[in-house]
Protein backbone atom coordinates (compact mmCIF):
# COMPACT_ATOMS: atom_id res chain seq x y z
CA UNK A 1 0.00 0.00 0.00
CA UNK A 2 1.37 3.43 -0.97
CA UNK A 3 1.57 6.53 1.02
CA UNK A 4 -1.70 8.38 -0.38
CA UNK A 5 -3.99 5.19 -0.05
CA UNK A 6 -2.63 4.60 3.30
CA UNK A 7 -3.27 8.15 4.14
CA UNK A 8 -7.61 7.90 2.89
CA UNK A 9 -7.69 4.66 4.57
CA UNK A 10 -6.49 6.69 7.67
CA UNK A 11 -9.24 9.57 6.80
CA UNK A 12 -11.82 7.13 6.13
CA UNK A 13 -11.75 4.79 9.09
CA UNK A 14 -10.64 7.29 11.77
CA UNK A 15 -14.40 8.06 12.70
CA UNK A 16 -15.17 4.99 13.17
CA UNK A 17 -12.41 3.73 14.88
CA UNK A 18 -12.45 6.95 17.44
CA UNK A 19 -16.54 5.81 18.05
CA UNK A 20 -15.25 2.76 18.97
CA UNK A 21 -12.57 3.82 21.14
CA UNK A 22 -14.86 6.31 22.87
CA UNK A 23 -17.19 3.65 23.80
CA UNK A 24 -14.78 1.37 25.53
CA UNK A 25 -12.85 4.32 27.25
CA UNK A 26 -15.80 6.98 27.62
CA UNK A 27 -12.71 9.60 27.00
CA UNK A 28 -12.61 11.47 23.99
CA UNK A 29 -9.01 12.25 24.69
CA UNK A 30 -7.93 8.63 25.67
CA UNK A 31 -9.84 7.74 22.12
CA UNK A 32 -7.86 9.76 20.21
CA UNK A 33 -4.74 8.21 21.70
CA UNK A 34 -5.85 4.81 20.82
CA UNK A 35 -6.83 5.70 17.32
CA UNK A 36 -3.70 7.70 17.10
CA UNK A 37 -1.92 4.22 17.95
CA UNK A 38 -4.08 2.36 16.20
CA UNK A 39 -2.96 4.11 13.03
CA UNK A 40 1.03 4.20 13.39
CA UNK A 41 0.42 0.47 13.72
CA UNK A 42 -0.95 0.13 10.48
CA UNK A 43 1.39 2.44 9.08
CA UNK A 44 4.32 0.54 10.25
CA UNK A 45 2.61 -2.81 8.37
CA UNK A 46 1.38 -0.68 5.60
CA UNK A 47 3.63 -2.74 2.67
CA UNK A 48 2.10 -5.84 3.82
CA UNK A 49 -1.19 -4.78 4.22
CA UNK A 50 -4.33 -4.35 1.05
CA UNK A 51 -7.51 -2.44 1.01
CA UNK A 52 -9.80 -2.98 3.23
CA UNK A 53 -8.47 -2.65 6.33
CA UNK A 54 -11.80 -2.49 8.25
CA UNK A 55 -11.52 -5.50 10.02
CA UNK A 56 -8.05 -5.18 10.91
CA UNK A 57 -7.99 -1.23 12.29
CA UNK A 58 -11.35 -2.62 14.61
CA UNK A 59 -9.39 -5.39 15.90
CA UNK A 60 -6.42 -3.53 16.74
CA UNK A 61 -8.74 -0.13 17.93
CA UNK A 62 -10.52 -2.71 19.76
CA UNK A 63 -7.16 -4.58 21.80
CA UNK A 64 -5.88 -0.82 22.18
CA UNK A 65 -8.99 -0.21 24.62
CA UNK A 66 -8.72 -3.62 26.62
CA UNK A 67 -5.37 -2.93 26.96
CA UNK A 68 -5.68 0.30 28.29
CA UNK A 69 -8.80 -0.48 30.42
CA UNK A 70 -6.65 -3.39 31.54
CA UNK A 71 -3.61 -0.80 32.67
CA UNK A 72 -5.98 1.79 34.24
CA UNK A 73 -7.57 -1.22 36.44
CA UNK A 74 -4.12 -1.82 37.48
CA UNK A 75 -2.86 0.72 38.33
CA UNK A 76 -6.20 2.43 40.38
CA UNK A 77 -5.91 -0.60 42.62
CA UNK A 78 -3.60 -0.31 45.73
CA UNK A 79 -0.05 -1.53 45.16
CA UNK A 80 -0.59 -3.97 48.00
CA UNK A 81 -3.37 -5.61 46.23
CA UNK A 82 -1.35 -5.70 42.77
CA UNK A 83 1.37 -7.89 44.30
CA UNK A 84 -1.57 -9.50 45.67
CA UNK A 85 1.47 -10.53 48.30
CA UNK A 86 0.40 -9.01 51.59
CA UNK A 87 -2.97 -9.38 51.88
CA UNK A 88 -3.34 -13.18 50.50
CA UNK A 89 -4.90 -15.67 52.79
CA UNK A 90 -2.99 -19.09 53.77
CA UNK A 91 -5.35 -20.76 50.97
CA UNK A 92 -4.34 -18.20 48.08
CA UNK A 93 -0.47 -18.63 49.57
CA UNK A 94 -1.56 -22.61 48.83
CA UNK A 95 -2.52 -21.96 45.52
CA UNK A 96 -0.10 -19.77 44.23
CA UNK A 97 2.71 -22.46 45.25
CA UNK A 98 1.05 -25.20 44.21
CA UNK A 99 0.77 -23.18 40.17
CA UNK A 100 4.19 -22.37 40.68
CA UNK A 101 5.36 -26.03 41.56
CA UNK A 102 3.49 -26.87 38.36
CA UNK A 103 5.30 -24.04 36.44
CA UNK A 104 8.65 -25.38 37.25
CA UNK A 105 7.74 -28.96 35.96
CA UNK A 106 6.95 -27.66 32.19
CA UNK A 107 9.50 -27.93 29.70
CA UNK A 108 11.59 -24.66 29.10
CA UNK A 109 10.01 -23.27 26.47
CA UNK A 110 7.11 -23.53 28.04
CA UNK A 111 7.80 -22.11 31.07
CA UNK A 112 9.82 -19.16 29.71
CA UNK A 113 6.67 -18.40 27.96
CA UNK A 114 4.48 -18.01 29.99
CA UNK A 115 6.64 -16.29 33.02
CA UNK A 116 7.35 -13.94 30.11
CA UNK A 117 3.88 -13.36 29.22
CA UNK A 118 1.99 -13.54 32.14
CA UNK A 119 3.82 -12.61 35.17
CA UNK A 120 6.43 -10.16 33.70
CA UNK A 121 3.11 -8.63 31.24
CA UNK A 122 4.91 -9.14 27.59
CA UNK A 123 3.50 -8.98 24.32
CA UNK A 124 3.73 -11.94 22.34
CA UNK A 125 6.22 -10.29 19.39
CA UNK A 126 8.67 -9.18 22.15
CA UNK A 127 8.18 -12.64 23.69
CA UNK A 128 9.01 -14.28 20.10
CA UNK A 129 12.42 -11.96 19.75
CA UNK A 130 13.59 -12.71 22.82
CA UNK A 131 13.05 -16.76 22.77
CA UNK A 132 14.29 -15.77 19.12
CA UNK A 133 11.07 -18.05 17.29
CA UNK A 134 7.73 -16.74 16.06
CA UNK A 135 4.86 -15.57 17.36
CA UNK A 136 2.72 -18.46 16.14
CA UNK A 137 5.32 -20.64 18.06
CA UNK A 138 5.11 -18.70 21.21
CA UNK A 139 1.41 -18.82 20.81
CA UNK A 140 1.43 -22.51 20.68
CA UNK A 141 4.09 -23.08 23.52
CA UNK A 142 1.75 -20.25 25.55
CA UNK A 143 -1.67 -22.60 24.89
CA UNK A 144 0.22 -25.84 25.56
CA UNK A 145 1.49 -24.38 29.04
CA UNK A 146 -1.97 -23.05 30.49
CA UNK A 147 -2.93 -26.35 29.42
CA UNK A 148 -0.40 -28.73 31.15
CA UNK A 149 -0.65 -26.18 33.73
CA UNK A 150 -4.48 -26.51 33.93
CA UNK A 151 -4.56 -30.15 33.89
CA UNK A 152 -1.81 -30.45 36.65
CA UNK A 153 -3.62 -28.39 38.90
CA UNK A 154 -6.67 -29.93 38.47
CA UNK A 155 -5.48 -33.63 38.84
CA UNK A 156 -3.52 -32.05 41.85
CA UNK A 157 -6.32 -30.42 43.50
CA UNK A 158 -8.49 -33.86 43.05
CA UNK A 159 -5.46 -35.99 44.50
CA UNK A 160 -5.96 -33.60 48.01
Amino acid sequence: MNIDTYKQEAARLRPRLLLIARRYTGSDEEGEDIVQDCLLKIWMMREDLSIPLDALAVTITRNLCIDHLRQQHLTSLPENQITGISDIKDCDEERIERMMNIVHTLPDMQQTVLRLRHIEGREMAEIAQLTGSTETAVRKALSRARLAVKKQYSRRKNDD
